[in-house]
């Protein structure tokens, strides 16, 4: 298992994997890694569903805190094609939160709900001497709709065309660049434009306007593990090969500069706000427009194709063994302390 981060593959298929409670036939989508939703049949319609730990950055402020830890809670049922719409939250609070700031944070997340039609059903809200910034809870999001209208994400077949949004480590560079600027020997000009990317770690109305412009087979956020392990999920989950363009993937301002002060790989870091598609070639030009309606960046990649793996420019990519923006963050945050 890995020590920072979701537990790896061979640890989720020898003890996850055979031991998920009572086999249920109303079970149509259960726990594979890789995969971000849950499916239950419900008088034949679809209960999406997907649970997420509840993040709260101070330092963000606790507006846009909230904001950011509600939408990385609601992708993945918006990655299904499948709007959320209800919502079960349970905060664990530190003893050091106050109600204001609390208030703040509630009222944001109800804000943002009822704008995107999702309520919130039940929940726990408490304080308590141990949890501490930025773990705070955890959520439960749920949306309903057909089941024929799920995007699956082992739906990628060979002759779609692989399309991302935004680009990899936005969120990482955002986030490290907000929290940690001064530290980064870098021109003022260059961290402005990296703390601007937290304006597009924002990804379940653009899945949702994905899924509705044109056939998408597969989509798939990039949190941990990046770009590189999305598309070594998607591929393994299709049993495809996803052939990529190296220079076609989008490189948003301050990206690389920051990756290569902190010595990241942008291709392995979380990149919230990012998705990727495999899109049916006729529907490919219908997704990006789309897409570009809401003023968000979009470029196709890539090719989904007979085999297995992905290679980027003749050469394979392997799904990185950690998320190398923990450590960098941990470095940061020490240094900050001393």
């Amino acid at each position: 298992m890995s020590d920072l981060g979701k537990i790896d593959r061979s640890f989720f298929e020898r003890h996850v994997a055979p031991n998920l409670g009572a086999a249920r036939s109303d079970v149509a989508v259960g726990p594979q890694h890789g995969v971000d939703f849950g499916v239950i049949d419900i008088g034949g319609q679809a209960l999406v569903t997907a649970t997420d730990p509840v993040s709260i950055l101070p330092a963000l402020g606790f507006e846009r805190a909230a904001r950011f830890a509600l939408d990385l809670i609601l992708a993945d049922v918006a990655v299904s094609g499948i709007a959320p719409s209800h919502l079960s939250i349970c905060f664990t609070l530190p003893e050091t939160m106050t109600d204001d700031e609390f208030a703040t944070v509630w009222e944001t997340i109800h804000a943002e709900c009822a704008d995107l039609g999702v309520a919130v059903v039940t929940g726990h809200t408490a304080r308590y001497s141990d949890p501490s910034h930025p773990w705070v809870g955890a959520a439960t999001a749920m949306g309903v709709g057909d089941h024929d209208a799920i995007v699956r994400p082992d739906g990628a077949r060979e002759g779609d065309r692989l399309l991302l949004t935004t680009g990899p480590a936005v969120e990482s560079v955002g986030l490290l660049s907000t929290l940690f600027g001064d530290q980064l020997e870098l021109p003022a000009d260059v961290v402005a434009d990296a703390q601007a990317r937290l304006e597009e770690v924002y990804c379940v109305r653009d899945a949702l306007t994905a899924a509705a412009a044109g056939p998408v087979r597969a989509m798939h956020d990039v949190t941990e593990g990046g770009l590189a392990g999305a598309l070594n999920e998607m591929a393994a989950g299709a049993d495809a090969r996803f052939t990529i363009d190296r220079d076609a993937v989008p490189m948003r301002p301050g990206v690389q500069a920051v990756c290569d002060t902190l010595e990241i790989d942008p291709w392995a870091a979380t990149s919230s706000g990012s998705l990727l598609l495999a899109v049916d070639s006729d529907g490919v030009d219908a997704v990006c427009a789309a897409l570009e309606d809401r003023d968000t960046v979009v470029a196709e990649i890539g090719r989904v194709e007979s085999g297995s793996g992905v290679v980027v420019d003749g050469e394979a990519l392997e799904h990185p063994d950690v998320d190398p923006s923990w450590d960098a963050y941990a470095e940061l945050a020490d240094a900050a302390d001393e």
